[in-house]
């Protein structure tokens, strides 16, 4: 169980919604009836009000703060998740040439490129899936065709564990990435990018919103049936706000934001996160039972996937760790094994905790392998 006052909780290793900071829901309770005084809680408050637009405000400059994000680009707070980017991507990039590039590297970024399709032609510019997407393909495999409107890829892929390491070049066709899982946990230099999106239920606030981070050049080039609430250049026009945002979300995000100060930002959670992966991929290269999903060089800090080879072992081992308080270990159900997500709310404690299990059900069972 998780230590400190709450020896209730878990550790959640889902790979989303995920584990939110435990400070942040403590400051969220106290505030949940009666925001700093305001006799309301956020959740009640019109958007339009000056108490909420002082919060979305502060939430938007701490963000581009923490990421750094330069002026050339504007900061969108969507709902729909990510996957709803994956329609309103091409809808405002790929324009009347109709064509642009996906590198297919995981589920998601499979799902994005079938969307695509609906707008325009989809040149499969990268794909692993001849190997069970268990790498990323490098910058010379990448085959970019010449009238593509944008590139996109997926930086992690929370299924099958694996992380591109290097910003894919693209001479100088714009870049559409998904960070929904590896987003805050290192630095990102934005200006490389077109548009950043990232479905924030993983390491950025409860689910129900995107981050949408868009090059304000490239707004306005959007497909002429596509809908108002999907359009970036009315979403930079109106800040968000051309219909209710997802008040309370973006309120948790800002906590989020907060806590993640007190960690050393984004360059401390950077190194948190690393050492958090080299504990449990330590523990994966010295076992005789767990082998790893992801080929090494491709290795997710983020998701981390493994197994034994044997689904009724690895079902064992699922459900013996959950009686140890370690939850949500299963792999997705299109992949099987055991995926361990530790997005930045995963404190260290709890990967050791893991680790420690993983020893100890090997020790046990190595035997019946």
């Amino acid at each position: 169980m998780a230590s400190g006052d709450h020896k209730d909780r878990i550790y959640n290793f889902s790979a989303g919604p995920s584990m939110l900071p435990l400070s942040v829901l403590e400051t969220a309770a106290a505030e949940m009836t009666n925001y700093r005084g305001s006799g309301m809680s956020v959740m009640e408050m019109s958007h339009r009000s000056r108490t909420y637009l002082a919060i979305f405000d502060e939430v938007k400059s701490s963000l581009r703060s923490a990421l750094n994000v330069p002026d050339t680009h504007e900061i969108l707070f969507m709902q729909g998740g990510a996957t709803f980017q994956f329609s309103a991507a091409p809808l405002n990039l790929i324009g009347e040439s109709g064509e642009a590039d996906y590198a297919v590297t995981g589920s998601f970024a499979a799902v994005a490129a079938k969307e695509a399709r609906k707008y325009g032609r989809i040149n499969i510019a990268a794909s692993s899936e001849d190997r069970d997407f268990s790498y990323i393909p490098a910058q010379d495999a990448l085959k970019l065709s010449e009238n593509a409107r944008y590139f996109y890829y997926c930086a992690n892929n929370t299924i099958y564990g694996t992380e591109w390491k290097y910003v894919p070049e693209t001479a100088g066709v714009p870049i559409v990435c998904d960070m929904s899982s590896n987003i805050l946990s290192k630095p990102v230099d934005v200006s490389k990018y077109g548009v950043i999106f990232a479905g924030v239920q993983k390491n950025m606030a409860p689910a129900g919103m995107a981050v949408v981070i868009v090059d304000k050049s490239l707004a306005g080039r959007e497909l002429p049936y596509t809908p108002k609430i999907m359009g970036y250049k009315t979403a930079i026009e109106k800040d968000s706000m051309d219909n209710t945002p997802p008040c309370y979300t973006i309120y948790m995000l800002g906590l989020v934001l907060k806590w993640l100060e007190t960690q050393g930002g984004v360059a401390g959670m950077e190194r948190k996160k690393a050492a958090k992966a080299k504990l449990l991929y330590d523990a994966l290269d010295s076992s005789r039972l767990f082998t790893g999903r992801a080929e090494k060089q491709a290795r997710s800090d983020m998701n981390i996937t493994f197994g034994t080879n044997d689904p009724k072992l690895d079902e064992k081992f699922v459900r013996e760790a959950a009686g140890r308080g370690l939850a949500n270990l299963a792999g997705h159900r299109s992949a099987g094994g055991m995926r361990a997500s530790v997005y930045n709310a995963m404190p260290e404690e709890g990967v050791l905790a893991l680790t420690g299990f993983m020893r100890d059900f090997e020790a046990e069972n190595i035997k019946y392998k």
